[in-house]
């Protein structure tokens, strides 16, 4: 069952990179999509990372995050649930024998 969850997160987000890569141009950032949509949120996420002392969260997570393509979010959570799903679904194994060796 969780690997069929997985590997459906894995899909969407994999048709949802290429769907950004392909539809939207190439030099857009992750800040500027973000923009596109609520132009106040990342000032809001950061005055918020200010206000609660994770002024370095943004700064060596966040800022890298927000310069980087807009595709590269979803390519990477894609990659991350279809491994997912690969390790789920391995643990399985094949079935144990139950008689005893000697």
């Amino acid at each position: 069952m969780a690997s069929r969850v997985l590997a459906v997160l894995a899909a969407a987000c994999l048709v949802g990179a290429f769907a950004l890569a392909t539809l939207l141009p190439p030099p857009l950032t992750l800040a500027q999509l973000i923009a596109m949509f609520d132009a106040r949120l990342l000032y809001q996420a950061h005055e918020f990372a200010v206000a609660n002392n994770l002024g370095w969260l943004w700064g060596h997570a966040m800022m890298p995050l927000l310069l980087r393509p807009s595709w590269l979010v979803p390519i990477s959570l894609g990659l991350l649930f279809a491994g997912g799903a690969m390790t789920v679904n391995s643990r399985k194994g094949m079935p144990r024998s139950h008689r005893r060796r000697s």
